[in-house]
């Protein structure tokens, strides 16, 4: 079976909606990030504004790690298919696209020199990134320009560094940043942690100045569910297609992408006039808290129990009855009344985000939202907690549960250099950062057989948390608890038990 090539593309030999022609287009957009969610989201986007000739520039990936689909990009001409399903107003809808916006995709770790041609282009303008909520983060590395940079703040730096030093420092040659990445204050966060690189490495006054007057660091918000590649269906989808593409991404119709930026950039970066849902606003906040309360949320407090319960993907806890409701109980019970909006709004919306998980045609896996789960349930969980303890004095006993169930599922030992975690059903991979996976690792070898003493030790740990869980009303004694009760009756005996 073929694989996708611009000249095919360009003569219409895939029956597939795609920009006319397909060119290799200036590369005006440079993404730190190579993953399923940029790719049918903000590339989607770009392609799709490039279509309807309401933009025209091309986007340059980097891998964010050593290892990633580089080299599967280029393989296959810097093309693949972003595949839309769901359920709009009661209707199924369906939509496919090749996306050929992208103009080049590298691995900075083994070619620096190409990731600095592209951040001293004049051409450039716009900075995309997800490296996932950990990774807008401060380390003190030193400044290393021959070679790429570790920590994605540290990489920005030493590109902005580069541009300025090869353009001057003029207004023009400033860059708008849009970071994805969902933490609150995104892009005033990038900002800070950048000039804090450019202070400790001592680089040249003139350049923080033009950091400072000239490159815009936007907090953005976004919102759709991309689990990637339709692996179950890849080959009947392949046969029906006419083609091959092993970097088919699968996502749902439902996107929004909010941006807190003057209408002067939105009229550089059009993407709203191509009909894509993209809003650009004075204040962000109240859009960030619906969508990370409710929606990711509700995904983190969830889905660890249930992948430990043996399911694995999010239409799976729909489908189970033991499951949602567990998840109706959190969400409606313990997130959404504390959710700062009018009720009529809060309910729907979260209405809205149950019929999305359990859209029919998404398989998203639990396995991978499970990605840096520390994190994300500090930011995406904690506040709903500790605004239910401050009305009620006490810790929700669903939020309690989620994390109990995500200290279970960090639960581990290192095979072949991987941590990883058993459940009936076998063995997975534990993936976070070192730091996480050493105190966890710790904490379960010295108090496996101890609920109360792993709590403590845990939830005092302020470097997992951002403070001491342990000063939070009844978290702990609920916590340990609920890993009592995992251990007698397991995951799924103990979600029975939380509603009953």
């Amino acid at each position: 079976m073929p694989t996708l090539t611009r000249d095919q593309l360009a003569g219409g030999a895939y029956d597939v909606a795609h920009t006319a022609g397909a060119p290799v287009l200036p590369v005006t957009v440079l993404q730190v990030g190579d993953g399923n969610f940029l790719r049918g989201f903000v590339d989607w986007m770009v392609d799709v504004a490039n279509g309807a000739g309401v933009y025209r520039g091309g986007v340059a990936i980097a891998q964010p790690l050593d290892q990633g689909v580089a080299g599967l990009l280029t393989a296959q001409d810097n093309l693949y298919t972003v595949l839309l399903r769901g359920i709009e107003n009661g209707r199924e809808v369906e939509a496919r696209r090749v996306v050929s916006c992208v103009s080049d995709a590298l691995n900075p770790y083994a070619d620096w020199q190409r990731m600095l041609s592209h951040a001293q282009s004049p051409d450039l303008r716009f900075f995309v990134s997800n490296t996932t909520e950990a990774g807008i983060a401060d380390s003190d590395e030193p400044y290393t320009p021959g070679i790429c940079q570790k920590g994605f703040p540290a990489k920005v730096a030493a590109l902005l560094h580069a541009r300025f030093k090869a353009l001057g420092g003029t207004p023009e040659s400033g860059l708008v940043f849009l970071p994805c990445e969902l933490i609150e204050a995104n892009g005033s966060t990038l900002k800070r942690i950048v000039l804090a690189h450019a202070k400790r490495w001592g680089l040249e006054s003139g350049f923080a100045a033009w950091v400072e007057a000239h490159c815009h660091f936007l907090n953005t918000l976004v919102d759709r569910i991309v689990p990637g590649y339709p692996r179950d269906e890849a080959a009947a989808l392949f046969a029906t297609w006419g083609y091959e593409d092993t970097l088919a991404v699968a996502g749902e119709p439902f996107h929004v992408w909010v941006i807190e930026g003057p209408a002067e950039l939105a009229e550089e970066f059009p993407l709203h006039k191509a009909g894509l849902n993209v809003v650009w606003t004075d204040d962000l906040k109240p859009y960030r808290t619906r969508k990370v309360r409710i929606l990711n949320g509700a995904h983190t407090a969830s889905s660890l129990a249930a992948f430990c319960a043996g399911l694995d993907t999010v239409k799976s806890m729909m489908d189970d009855a033991t499951v949602a409701a567990t998840l109706n109980r959190v969400m409606f019970e313990e997130i959404v009344p504390y959710v700062p909006l009018p009720e009529a709004e809060r309910q729907q919306y979260a209405r809205t985000i149950m019929e999305r998980f359990g859209n029919p045609y998404i398989r998203h896996e639990l396995i991978s939202i499970a990605l840096n789960s520390v994190s994300k349930w500090q930011v995406r969980v904690l506040p709903s907690l500790k605004d239910a303890v401050a009305r009620n004095g006490e810790a929700p006993a669903g939020l309690s549960f989620s994390l109990a169930a995500l200290l279970r599922f960090y639960r581990g030992t290192m095979v072949e250099g991987t941590y990883t975690g058993t459940r009936e059903s076998g063995s997975y991979p534990i993936r976070d950062n070192p730091e996480v996976i050493a105190a966890m690792g710790a904490a379960w070898s010295a108090h496996a057989g101890d609920p109360k003493a792993l709590t403590a030790a845990l939830l005092a740990d302020a470097a997992l948390w951002g403070e001491d869980l342990t000063r939070i009303p009844g978290l702990a004694v609920r916590v340990a608890d609920a890993l009592a009760v995992f251990e007698a009756k397991g995951m799924r005996g103990a979600m029975t038990e939380l509603v009953a």
